[in-house]
């Protein structure tokens, strides 16, 4: 059977930064077959390299760096990640999701599936409350990633 895991990036102390961590914590009262893993990476970044390597496949919710309207949604796949398509957040101390994603495929321990759910965010006020657009947005965030964990279980046969 197939391992999903869903992760939740961010820092939840910088309003809409946490974004992923609040879509986590909300899947995390849902239930899930066994083999669907509800996974809080927070800023972990490379710490969090074994789950990338657990995972066959891997869905990624995060605050990007977009230069559209704030609680904007995309969609993007492992390719668009692999060729930089997407516009990942710069940390000069901490290695992020796109980096450990090129370490994990480097040594050939890749999930196979990878999606990330990125929004774009309004503020990134010190503070764990998100931004009154962003916290609008969050029912439709948890929607999209509750649909693509179901999509995989379904073309995977995880359950």
């Amino acid at each position: 059977m197939k391992k999903i895991i869903v992760m939740g990036v961010g820092n939840y102390i910088l309003s809409d930064e946490g974004v992923g961590i609040h879509v986590i914590k909300e899947l995390e009262k849902m239930q899930w077959p066994e083999n669907v893993e509800i996974y809080d990476c927070g800023t972990t970044g490379i710490l969090s390299f074994h789950k990338f390597v657990e995972a066959d496949i891997l869905i990624a919710v995060d605050a990007i760096a977009l230069k559209e309207e704030p609680g904007t949604i995309k969609v993007y796949n492992k390719d668009d990640i692999m060729l930089s398509r997407v516009p990942m957040k710069i940390s000069p101390h901490q290695i992020g999701f796109q980096e450990t994603l090129f370490q994990a495929e480097l040594h050939s321990h890749a999930p196979e599936v990878v999606t990330l759910i990125g929004v774009v965010p309004e503020s990134y006020a010190a503070g764990t409350e998100l931004s009154e657009c962003i916290a609008e947005k969050l029912p439709e965030i948890i929607e999209i990633t509750a649909q693509y964990i179901n999509r995989y279980i379904e073309e995977y046969k995880v359950c």
